[in-house]
């Protein structure tokens, strides 16, 4: 799972440096396996600054040529021969100075070196879009507005952003920990520690939601109520499908995945933000303005996204209208209710499927999606409305369009908080270490567990359903060391055991000793199958053919049940051999 530093820090504030946190989460027990640098445009337009040009005049030796004076911002103006025929004097361009590399669209990077072009000094190069990253124009040198500031780094400029990215290698009991926000939720436990204060997430807004008319209402329905406790969606209209805007394509970008357009951008976004898988239909498909949560009968016909068709199972739980199926539940959207270039009105999916379901229909299918990474390890039920909100405000900014019905809750059964009881002395003996009891209350507050009662010796706590590894006393201590880290329990001076020293007796050279000494006196050796005939056991009062251990799939009738005895093999060597 990729998870990006730039992106990580608009939820908690710190000041520690990407490797400082890497080396924190890895202590928490989310192991950074890889650690990298991310630059949306490659090199990061290191070496390039903005600049002016002073003079052009046509190179004496070469017609399609001209001889610029520049100012880079430096002591004294540079000399630049550049080809372009449509560079002019007064002209606010970008410079690769002397020591750049450039990583162009197309072809191998080169360094920027002091050359002579047709016997004239060269000491730069003014850049096209495409000699840079920036675009694929390749007609002129890229003319800037008149008020760009001379001397400024074009990486400033062009606000472009470098990045680190940690790959961490996620254990199966960490769903908490599928997003953005869960990575900073443990972040900022750790930081509670260290600093000796309460660490705040800085949760999106969604106070801004309203709903702006009710023209457009999808029903829901949910006929399979354990494999759906929770579904949740909206309908937006007047959307504007198109490519996203820069922002959030490069969050996209480091983090591994492609950009598609600004409607499915924003559920891949709010997914791994907030950890919750969000699915888009075009509303125009939803027959009978019903969506309804059910499995369809075995060998059913269904195309996906991936164009293609599949054999539904028994067990596939799907979302359909009233006519037709439209997507795998918690796994894959289907090929004709997705949201394309025409769509203008969308319902928005936030559900919370059962882990098994999905886990089962994921396997059958063999498709690994990143809605179904996160509801196989147990999603969190209780953000799906929160998760709506965002992404509806997100694209309302970006797509523009009408939030035009009110939000569809489908609840039957709420599922509840788990109640657990921690006890300060179990805490103490478990870990090893008597922890000062307002950093345990610190630790536990910033990882979401609630402390309902606070006693002398214990604390009564809830803990939400998304930490679906923390169900016992012993979990919470777990979480406690876990964020408290292991590495700040000291190993006792004493150590409070006995040790007995004896040396064990060698098993293959005592057998070898033991095999030499009975050959020796005439006895042979064999070795007899562990397999053997079931019904031998009538030979003998003192067994029961009942506590058989009988093969499934024997390979004969002579070899269906585990021995029992040597007995048998034994005799049955000797019978052969006689």
């Amino acid at each position: 799972m990729k998870i990006s530093f730039n992106w990580l820090k608009k939820y908690i504030h710190t000041e520690l440096s990407a490797q400082e946190v890497s080396d924190l989460l890895t202590s928490s027990g989310l192991e950074v396996e890889a650690f990298e640098k991310f630059q949306p445009v490659k090199g990061g337009l290191e070496g390039l600054v903005i600049a002016k040009v002073l003079t052009k005049e046509k190179h004496p030796d070469a017609d399609r040529l001209s001889v610029t004076t520049v100012d880079i911002g430096a002591d004294e103006p540079v000399q630049i021969v550049c080809g372009a025929a449509n560079v002019e004097q007064g002209q606010k361009v970008v410079v690769a100075i002397v020591g750049a590399t450039l990583y162009p669209n197309q072809g191998e990077p080169f360094q920027i070196k002091k050359s002579k072009i047709r016997g004239s000094v060269s000491e730069g190069m003014i850049c096209a879009e495409d000699e840079i990253g920036l675009g694929t124009s390749h007609e002129g040198i890229m003319v800037l507005a008149p008020e760009a500031t001379i001397g400024t780094p074009a990486s400033d400029y062009f606000k472009i952003e470098t990045d680190f990215i940690f790959e961490i290698g996620l254990t199966p009991n960490r769903a908490d920990a599928t997003s953005h926000i869960g990575v900073a939720r443990d972040l900022s436990a750790m930081l509670s520690v260290i600093e000796s204060k309460n660490h705040k997430i800085n949760f999106p807004e969604v106070e801004d939601f309203k709903i702006d008319n009710t023209d457009l209402t999808i029903s829901v329905e949910i006929q399979d109520e354990k494999a759906c406790p929770r579904y949740s969606g909206i309908t937006l209209t007047g959307v504007n499908v198109k490519a996203s805007p820069k922002w959030l394509q490069e969050r996209l970008k480091a983090i591994g995945l492609k950009p598609i357009n600004n409607i499915v951008d924003v559920t891949n976004f709010v997914l791994h933000e907030t950890g919750q898988p969000l699915h888009a239909f075009d509303c125009d498909k939803i027959k009978g303005n019903k969506i309804i949560v059910k499995k369809l009968g075995a060998g059913t016909k269904f195309q996906t996204l991936d164009d293609a068709e599949r054999q539904l199972y028994a067990e596939d739980l799907m979302i359909c209208n009233q006519q037709e199926p439209m997507a795998i539940a918690g796994v894959f959207g289907g090929k004709h209710s997705g949201v394309s270039q025409s769509t203008t009105n969308i319902f928005l999916e936030s559900a919370y499927f059962d882990s098994v379901s999905v886990r089962k229909t994921s396997k059958n299918h063999n498709l690994k999606t990143d809605a179904s990474f996160r509801y196989e390890r147990g999603a969190d039920p209780n953000i799906t409305v929160y998760a709506l909100k965002r992404a509806a405000l997100l694209i309302k900014e970006i797509a523009g369009g009408k939030i035009s019905s009110e939000i569809v809750d489908v609840y039957p059964e709420k599922i509840q908080n788990f109640n657990v009881s921690l006890s300060f002395k179990n805490a103490d003996r478990l870990i090893g270490k008597a922890i000062d009891r307002e950093t345990i209350k610190r630790i536990l507050i910033a990882l979401g567990i609630e402390i309902s009662q606070e006693a002398s010796e214990h604390l009564s706590l809830s803990v939400p359903p998304f930490k679906v590894d923390v169900t016992r006393e012993v979990d919470i201590i777990e979480e406690i060391l876990r964020i408290y880290g292991y590495n700040n329990i000291e190993i006792p001076e004493q150590v409070r055991a006995a040790l007995t020293f004896s040396q064990k007796p060698d098993k293959e050279k005592v057998k070898n000793i033991v095999s030499d000494m009975l050959s020796s006196k005439g006895f042979n050796e064999i070795m007899s199958n562990s397999l053997t005939k079931a019904s031998y056991v009538n030979l003998l009062s003192n067994l029961d053919e009942n506590e058989n251990v009988n093969i499934l799939n024997p390979l004969s009738s002579d070899l269906n049940a585990m021995r029992r005895t040597m007995l048998f093999g034994g005799l049955e060597a000797i019978g052969y051999n006689a």
